[in-house]
């Protein structure tokens, strides 16, 4: 019952009954078989409800926030990440700084256990540090590095 609430509707002109633009038979009421006068420009002011790139952007943002909860980073990392790559899509810039990420991934019972190197200075450590995944957003590749609690 809620998804129709915000269906386009119009009232009949001849038995005066609500009636749900999608439920036209021919552009004419179902019930009374009345013609409906103003359905096509009635149809006009609803086109633009829902656009198909804010479609196409919510399932992109699904898509990326589902693949990041997998990996185990944080959500408000993960919508961090999503509005500036919103704001950065708005802007483009020719130089591509923009387009690289570093999220941080929590450390599982290998990654506690075995000696890591740190990406910045190459050092090796065990304990400590931090385990991040880099990458491009203009590239499908990641890498996972580890950083020291030095660096």
């Amino acid at each position: 019952m809620t998804s129709r609430m915000h269906a386009p509707h119009t009232t009949c002109p001849g038995c005066q009954e609500e009636v749900f633009l999608d439920e036209l038979v021919g552009g004419k009421c179902p019930l009374c078989g009345c013609s409906l006068e103003d359905f096509e420009e009635s149809i006009g002011e609803y086109d633009g409800i829902l656009d198909r790139s804010d479609l196409s952007w919510l399932i992109f943002n699904y898509f990326v926030f589902k693949k990041f909860v997998d990996l185990g980073v944080p959500p408000s990392q993960i919508m961090d990440f999503l509005s500036s790559y919103e704001e950065n899509t708005e802007k483009p810039r020719e130089d591509g700084t923009k387009t690289e990420f570093s999220l941080d991934l929590p450390m599982g019972i290998l990654d506690i256990v075995r000696p890591k190197r740190c990406a910045k200075c190459n050092r090796l450590f065990v304990r400590g540090g931090r385990k991040q995944i880099t990458g491009n957003t203009h590239s499908t590749m990641v890498k996972i590095q580890y950083s020291c609690d030095r660096c």
